[in-house]
């Protein structure tokens, strides 16, 4: 893979469970950039989802620093991101790979009671009712074939021409194509 690099401004998508918080952390990390975790913007204490004027006021703020790296689908602030960043990463992985994980996710969540955003923490009982949007389970039989439809045909619009479409297809690919970028200097402490 040959791409351009590195960017400035980033933005990490893919479908539930992909690996797009992790994949947009270590790119921060590596290019010596800030994370935007659009989640953690999203969403307040006790899982209330933050209004739309302090959603897109947070992610803005969070856009003020000289380079990014955001995680997340959110279409509310889309156009905020997509109309400033230089690249996107899209995790395209198979269902069965982005289905494996989001069970692993869920079970070590709430056998650890990891806190994810904001003091708040998943119940596995919540992923359960299949039938519910509560479920992650639900969402990602939801919006995984939409995705891989709606991706492209995002890619595609005059407002986003600037963008580099970085398209990962499986996590080896991910992590040699990360292993690709240049690693930030950082500052010599003494």
């Amino acid at each position: 893979m040959n791409y351009t690099i590195p960017h400035r401004k980033w933005v990490v998508v893919g479908t539930t469970s992909s690996g797009k918080s992790t994949l947009a952390s270590r790119i921060a990390d590596r290019l010596g950039l800030d994370l935007i975790e659009l989640d953690a913007l999203h969403w307040q204490p006790n899982l209330r989802a933050a209004e739309p004027e302090e959603f897109h006021a947070g992610v803005e703020k969070a856009m003020a620093s000289g380079g990014w790296v955001a995680a997340g689908n959110y279409s509310e602030v889309r156009h905020l991101l997509w109309s400033n960043a230089e690249a996107v990463v899209w995790l395209d992985y198979p269902f069965l790979v982005v289905f494996w994980r989001l069970l692993k996710r869920t079970i070590k969540r709430s056998l650890t009671n990891e806190e994810l955003w904001n003091g708040n923490r998943e119940k596995f009982w919540w992923h359960l009712k299949l039938w519910s949007d509560d479920s992650l389970f639900h969402w990602l039989f939801k919006t995984y074939w939409r995705r891989k439809r709606e991706f492209p045909k995002l890619f595609a619009l005059p407002g986003y021409s600037q963008l580099q479409i970085i398209q990962l297809k499986t996590p080896r690919q991910a992590e040699e194509w990360l292993g690709s970028l240049p690693e930030a200097r950082r500052e010599a402490k003494t």
